[in-house]
């Protein structure tokens, strides 16, 4: 609802502004009526309306002097409306000089004061949309700093940038904020990709509702995996101390009061704390780390870099030799030499004191150390896509985390993953992609459907793929697709939404946006131009 301030010293004009029209349904409340200028003044320091309505001449102070005050000492940005008669002509003039809204004569027609309301009403929202998109733009810029500091590529001025815009005091963190639950298909669909979207949207502004006066400490896309549909949240010493609270205790708090919003249960990984802003990235590679071992960790709702990866205690034993033996094993895609090799691991790990830190220790090394085999294989993957995969894979929630039987069916999928990786089969294999994508674009493929069906590992055919055309196979899907739309749209009279399921979508307002992201503008209005 608007507000609106009635200003008049005769009690029978302020009583027909009352009830000549209805206010409610016009999306305005009276919020105050005043006889006399000065009392308005007052009213005006300490509170906000968006409509004034004033007579001109009032004792104390008339409306001109009103008007002529709020102006210059800026206490009020509302549509100052002036009440006048024929005879005031002169008063007007100095109410235009000092930004006079509009002038109402009297007496007041019922129909010209609706006018009035409503143009006042479609200002508003005129100039809360140009507001909304002025702070998103920001917001955009800010994140798109945000992420060059991420994967540590600025300069001074993005760091510049950032340190004026956040408020950052004491240690930093990278915080990921995903939901609990785990979403397990290789390549999401579009239509599970539009719905996965929306939650993650209302995550973000979860997140922002939560910490309103820190909103832009959080980040929409910040992960280099497009079908990871998590936040990103930069933490800084100073959120939790400013409250009288710990490090702990405010994530707890924070991670609550999301739950609640989001009635859906919420996971932070928690990547290591740096000195600055400056140093991010370390503190976002560490996140990465800690994602792709939490699957072999005890499931928690925080998960803390510094208490997972625990290194240099005394008392804990790093198994080296056996887990060299593992790796070979993997290596070798020998299944049952994993399967004893591992239990030998467990066996060794479980003799001694400290058992949870010392688990804890080897497997996070001997994850490592997959890291670095896979890499081997082919120096040209990018280590955060085998970071992804281990994830991807380390989580199973039939099996005990930290269990050996989770670790075996762990190792011997990624023996399998290795050795698609030995395989120079990708140029024939992304032949039949392309003819796949080429004969059933409309239909509902996946990187998992095509794996199957070329009986090669699903997230290899997808690293092979983003290698040779710098996408995605599900961008180049979608930009094949709109490819394929855009060509009805100029050569048949179909319409839209007949279009938008020829080619595989079923839902319209979902293929208009991707047509507008990779056309740059509407099919209706790309079929006018074209044509």
């Amino acid at each position: 609802m608007l507000k609106v301030m009635l200003i008049d010293d005769e009690p029978y004009i302020l009583q027909g502004l009352q009830v000549l029209v209805n206010w409610e349904s016009e999306g305005y409340e009276i919020a105050a009526v005043m006889t006399n200028g000065k009392d308005a003044y007052n009213y005006l320091k300490e509170n906000q309306v968006d409509l004034i309505i004033s007579d001109i001449q009032m004792p104390n102070m008339t409306g001109i002097e009103l008007l002529d005050a709020i102006t210059k000492e800026n206490i009020s940005d509302a549509k100052f409306v002036i009440l006048t008669g024929y005879d005031d002509f002169s008063y007007m003039q100095k109410a235009i000089r000092n930004n006079c809204f509009d002038y109402i004569l009297k007496p007041v027609n019922k129909e010209e004061l609706i006018t009035l309301l409503r143009k006042v009403s479609n200002l508003n929202k005129e100039s809360i949309i140009l507001k909304e998109n002025q702070e998103k733009m920001a917001d955009a810029y800010l994140a798109s700093n945000v992420i060059s500091l991420l994967k540590g590529k600025y300069g001074d001025d993005d760091l510049a940038y950032v340190n004026n815009h956040m408020q950052i005091t004491g240690g930093v963190r990278f915080i990921d904020i995903e939901l609990a639950d785990e979403y397990e298909n290789a390549e999401a669909t579009d239509s599970d990709d539009y719905d996965m979207r929306l939650i993650q949207r209302q995550l973000y502004n979860a997140c922002r509702e939560v910490l309103k006066e820190n909103a832009n400490h959080f980040i929409f896309d910040v992960s280099y995996d497009e079908d990871n549909y998590d936040i990103g949240f930069i933490y800084c010493d100073n959120m939790a101390t400013r409250r009288d609270l710990s490090e702990e205790e405010f994530l707890n708090l924070m991670l609550r009061k999301i739950e609640v919003i989001m009635t859906k249960p919420i996971r932070m990984l928690c990547g290591k704390k740096v000195p600055s802003i400056a140093a991010l990235s370390k503190s976002y590679s560490s996140c990465s780390r800690l994602n792709s071992i939490k699957g072999f960790h005890n499931q928690k709702k925080i998960y803390l870099y510094e208490d997972e990866v625990q290194v240099g205690q005394n008392g804990i034993i790093l198994c080296k030799n056996t887990i060299d033996d593992v790796i070979a094993s993997i290596e070798n895609n020998d299944t049952e030499k994993i399967d004893s090799e591992i239990d030998r691991l467990y066996a060794e790990m479980g003799s001694g004191e400290n058992k949870g830190s010392t688990i804890d220790l080897n497997i996070n090394y001997l994850l490592f150390q997959l890291i670095h085999l896979a890499s081997e294989q082919d120096d040209s993957i990018n280590q955060e896509e085998i970071v992804q995969y281990i994830s991807e894979h380390s989580f199973e929630s039939t099996l005990n985390r930290g269990s050996n039987q989770h670790m075996k069916r762990f190792a011997k999928e990624y023996a399998n993953y290795l050795s698609e990786l030995r395989k120079s089969v990708s140029r024939g294999i992304l032949a039949d992609v392309e003819n796949e994508i080429k004969d059933h674009f409309a239909e509902n493929i996946s990187l998992r459907y095509l794996g199957d069906k070329y009986h090669i590992n699903s997230s290899y055919l997808g690293q092979v793929f983003r290698k040779k055309y710098g996408m995605s196979f599900k961008n180049y899907l979608t930009n094949y697709r709109i490819k394929e739309a855009a060509k009805q749209v100029i050569n048949t009279e179909k319409k839209i939404n007949q279009i938008a399921e020829d080619v595989g979508y079923k839902d319209t307002d979902y293929f208009i946006r991707k047509f507008i992201e990779i056309k740059g503008c509407t099919p209706s209005k790309y079929r006018k131009t074209n044509r």
